[in-house]
């Protein structure tokens, strides 16, 4: 009996000093997102590599090494061009346009009026409603005879006969841009007034005694302090839009006739629709690089203006 209680003293001891140890603990906390980051971003890029380089197809779902011949076949095609030259065009003006009206609603819901948290729920509605969702609503509002959209453009003359906005390919981008600036706006909103809120209310009261106006306070003040996290905003959005595509697919379709095309539909329109699993993975693998890229380059700009995220 006493050789059993001193077991497990030894055994509460062992754990204790295996508790105390900061490189134990420090495993024990990480290993829960290690596990995440494997089983939810390492292992399906890792397939999306492999698959890159091999002859799968639906039909042939089994493993063949194809060297480059996926990316030659990729490159040679004019489709994926026109579709890479939509999705950064798409992403730098979706990037610009959350960007600003972002800026601007922070500052609007930061103000103090009547109903203000009532207005701050409401403007969340665009990001927490499902994507497709609301590309579903979107696609009734521009494609629809009849409805509200329909009339209000008819009655300023910019709609004819029987077309839509998704019907022309100039008019079409333009309505993938609104979806995706409506929708991504309040997350940009909401980044920016944690920016703004943790300036203290000093640093204006002092701008505002030296007699410094609105538009001075603002880009003098306001815009420098809150940048850091202006740019967070701006990485977040080209990030959800360079890599969406349901917004597209369930808006457009990637038409007409391919111009409202981007990489990720067509990497799901090649891989899944048609079976090309490897043209579909080596179109999907393009993305990383190109995101990476842009990435590096807003974290370059911050560290040469001096902030480190």
């Amino acid at each position: 009996m006493a050789v059993d209680e001193r077991a497990g003293e030894a055994g509460t001891g062992q754990k204790a000093r295996l508790a105390d140890r900061e490189g134990f603990l420090a495993w024990a906390f990480l290993l829960p997102s290690v596990v995440y980051l494997t089983a939810l971003v390492v292992a399906p890029f890792g397939l999306t590599v492999a698959f890159a380089f091999s002859h799968s197809t639906s039909q042939a779902p089994s493993y063949r090494f194809a060297g480059l011949r996926n990316f030659r076949v990729v490159f040679g095609d004019h489709v994926f061009w026109r579709s890479l030259i939509d999705t950064l065009a798409l992403t730098a003006a979706s990037t610009v346009l959350v960007v600003v009206f972002g800026t601007v609603l922070a500052n609007v819901l930061l103000a103090d009026f009547r109903f203000r948290r009532t207005v701050r729920t409401a403007v969340l509605l665009p990001w927490t409603t499902p994507v497709a969702l609301s590309a579903i609503s979107w696609r009734w509002l521009l494609g629809s005879a009849g409805s509200p959209v329909d009339r209000i453009l008819r009655e300023a003359s910019l709609l004819h006969g029987g077309e839509s906005p998704l019907a022309r390919a100039p008019s079409a981008m333009v309505s993938v841009v609104a979806v995706h600036v409506w929708r991504l706006t309040p997350l940009a909103a909401v980044i920016v007034m944690a920016g703004l809120a943790a300036i203290p209310r000093g640093v204006w009261d002092a701008a505002h005694l030296d007699g410094a106006g609105f538009w001075r306070r603002f880009f003098g003040v306001t815009l420098p302090l809150t940048l850091p996290v202006t740019a967070v905003a701006a990485v977040f959005t080209a990030a959800f839009t360079v890599g969406d595509m349901a917004v597209v697919r369930v808006l457009t379709g990637g038409g007409p006739g391919d111009s409202t095309q981007v990489l990720p539909a067509l990497a799901y329109l090649r891989g899944v629709d048609r079976g090309d699993v490897g043209s579909g993975a080596a179109i999907a693998l393009f993305l990383f690089p190109l995101f990476l890229a842009g990435v590096m380059v807003v974290l370059r700009v911050m560290r040469r203006m001096g902030h480190r995220p």
